[in-house]
């Protein structure tokens, strides 16, 4: 059973949201992504500075089962990026929500907020899919 955090935000395609104290967010993917997924061997992800859209493609994640892309949950404005796992993308396996993360995003607005599902909700998507 995947791991999913009850104080985060999820996206139907597999992506969580922390929300930050200082009303930034942070994004990467989910426990059941990556294992669904597999060993992580490379990560492409936006650069800082770069602007979101929802639902555009934002990242890339390659394991050695397949390439996937990742979807930006929200708009903004790319704050920061996590460089350890462009160096070690097992990171993501070993620990996606705390050293796995892929990026800080500085929100637009927070309206899109409310489009993303709770952890109860995010359960019931990955647990109708797993036939």
């Amino acid at each position: 059973m995947s791991e999913i955090p009850g104080e985060l935000k999820y996206t139907k395609s597999h992506e969580w949201v922390r929300i930050n104290d200082d009303g930034s967010v942070t994004i990467g993917i989910t426990d059941h992504a990556q294992d669904l997924m597999g060993d992580m061997v490379y990560i492409e992800l936006p650069e800082v500075g770069d602007n979101l859209e929802t639902g555009k493609e934002c990242a890339v994640v390659e394991s050695v089962k397949a390439a996937s892309d990742v979807y930006a949950p929200l708009d903004g404005e790319i704050l920061e990026v996590n460089e350890t796992i462009t160096e070690s993308p097992e990171v993501i396996n070993q620990n996606p929500y705390e050293d796995g993360w892929m990026f800080r995003l500085q929100l637009a607005d927070n309206a899109g907020l409310d489009s993303l599902l709770d952890a109860k909700a995010y359960e019931e998507i990955i647990n109708s899919t797993d036939q």
